[in-house]
């Protein structure tokens, strides 16, 4: 506060301080302005203000520092221990540090818990994302990848604001969202294993154990030929693997050429959605309306974002909507500048939240359906990683309204173009089975061309010109590896064709997968 006698300035006419008056600290205590939260925060109680107003952010970045840390741990137990137990872990941790967070009174407790929830934060859902899309086949990969999260984030998001006014303490808050994770220890007897998990570690018998536990469920009957053909030819495969003893991490993704461009190109966009994405969530308050209203109505843009997305993504292909719900979003940011403040840029930011949403689901899937089996739950959480480090960008965007409203507005429309521009140098995954082996990554979309759209697909016989040994006879199902049945398996739910195509693509894989693990040109 400045120390000069206030009575004297105001009898001269002063309305503004003197910038050569001396500075003391604050001896009356502080009155905090609850017109747009009308509830004390940890900020208030603690007095986060003055010299230390740095702190609030700081807790911020340490629960992205979390975030980090949280995604290589997790994706590893994923990876070796399985999606279960990581999916558990992770949620019990965000029940315990979460309710922690509720009895903290100072910074040092406080930033604590926010790392520890942090190691949660993302993964408690991903888990169970990456185990999902692991049994569904290709056609209902979109639907039940993206109408979960229209359903449940979209409800939850915007209820979120209203149970923080209805709660009206900060910290019965906290107890109130931490609470549900608790269910999780319930997971390992109402969620199944990943079979393509269990395959690739060799656990056979477990993956038939639950297959068949999907035949009384489903009422349907797996062909026995498939069965028998899949444990005969994974014992074999088991055998000549053993010496190997190979353990896969996450660098792997960088070992080969296409793999690992398609591993920087992901993270790379990942990076540009979050940080647009949280930059749109945290940039309501500039917007210059009630900040719970626009909260509600940005998240209700979920809704139909994944909606439309579950409509369309099966049709029109990931690349090119990617593509351009990011450019959108980019374009609606710029938009939102040229307005007034208000009614007018809250509607365009609105709408670029909208298409970011779309985005955002793209990307969760994308990731996942391009990324190995071997490395698939490392290698999204690496992804997810990088996001995280974006996001702890955002708040310093955010905070640049402060020198301009228009700086974080534009910053996200350029780094929304930028990001879609992108998108169109990834394969597209549309109707084709996600990589179970490393080398199955690195030959995804070799059959590609840049310009392809799903909305005006190539002759056969154009495409036979260029990959003709995609369309040549492939040795019998005896020959298959493991994957063979994984890819088999969801689709036997389906029709006999399917089982049929996915027996070949697996073929094709298991012809050219030494040439990963030994380095020798062997087709």
């Amino acid at each position: 506060m400045y120390s000069t006698d206030f009575k004297q300035a105001l009898a001269d006419g002063r309305t503004t301080p003197d910038d050569e008056w001396a500075i003391v600290p604050c001896q009356y205590g502080w009155e905090y302005n609850k017109s747009d939260v009308p509830y004390d925060t940890i900020a208030s109680e603690l007095d986060w203000v003055c010299e230390k107003d740095n702190l609030a952010a700081t807790a911020q970045a340490i629960f992205f520092c979390g975030a980090i840390v949280g995604g290589l741990v997790f994706g590893w137990i994923a990876d070796k221990y399985g999606r279960i137990p990581a999916l558990v872990g992770t949620n019990l941790l965000g029940f315990t540090a979460g309710v922690g967070t509720a009895f903290c009174d100072s910074f040092l407790t406080f930033a604590l818990c926010r790392f520890l929830v942090g190691l949660a934060f993302d993964n408690c859902f991903t888990m169970m994302y990456i185990l999902v899309l692991e049994y569904v086949g290709p056609k209902w990969r979109t639907f039940v990848a993206n109408m979960s999260i229209a359903l449940f984030f979209t409800l939850a998001a915007s209820l979120l604001p209203w149970i923080a006014l209805w709660a009206d303490d900060w910290r019965m808050f906290a107890m109130g969202t931490s609470l549900p994770f608790a269910l999780a220890i319930a997971t390992p007897w109402l969620v199944p294993e990943s079979a393509r998990w269990l395959v690739s570690q060799g656990k056979i018998d477990k993956a038939l154990t639950i297959m068949k536990k999907f035949e009384r469920i489903n009422k349907t009957k797996i062909p026995e030929k498939v069965l028998s053909d899949f444990t005969e030819s994974s014992l074999k495969t088991i055998k000549e693997s053993e010496a190997e003893c190979r353990t896969y991490s996450v660098l792997d993704l960088f070992k080969t050429p296409r793999l690992r461009r398609n591993a920087i190109l992901l993270i790379v966009i990942w990076m540009a959605i979050s940080l647009v994405f949280d930059g749109h969530v945290r940039n309501v308050g500039s917007l210059g309306l009630d900040i719970f209203l626009t909260f509600t109505i940005a998240s209700a843009t979920e809704l139909p974002a994944d909606t439309f997305l579950t409509a369309v993504l099966d049709r029109w292909g990931r690349r090119w909507l990617a593509c351009g719900s990011m450019v959108i979003s980019g374009i609606f940011s710029l938009l939102a500048t040229a307005v007034p403040v208000g009614g007018p840029s809250a509607s365009l930011a609105i709408l670029g939240r909208f298409a970011v949403n779309i985005s955002y689901n793209i990307g969760l899937q994308y990731a996942a359906e391009l990324l190995p089996t071997v490395v698939r739950a490392q290698g999204v959480a690496l992804i997810h990683i990088m996001g995280y480090v974006a996001s702890i960008v955002a708040p310093f965007v955010v905070y640049l309204a402060n020198i301009s409203p228009d700086l974080p507005l534009l910053i996200l429309g350029v780094l929304g173009i930028v990001g879609g521009m992108l998108c169109l140098f990834l394969p597209e995954t549309m109707d084709t089975e996600m990589p179970q082996t490393l080398q199955d990554g690195e030959n995804f979309g070799l059959d590609q061309r840049f310009w392809d759209n799903p909305c005006f697909p190539r002759k056969k016989q154009e495409a036979l010109e260029e990959s003709p040994e995609k369309y040549t006879k492939r040795p019998s199902v005896s020959t298959t590896e493991p994957q063979a049945f994984v890819r088999a398996v969801p689709s036997a739910i389906g029709s006999r064709a399917s089982i049929r195509a996915s027996i070949r693509a697996s073929t094709r894989a298991s012809a050219r997968r030494r040439d990963v693990n030994t380095g020798r040109n062997v087709v």
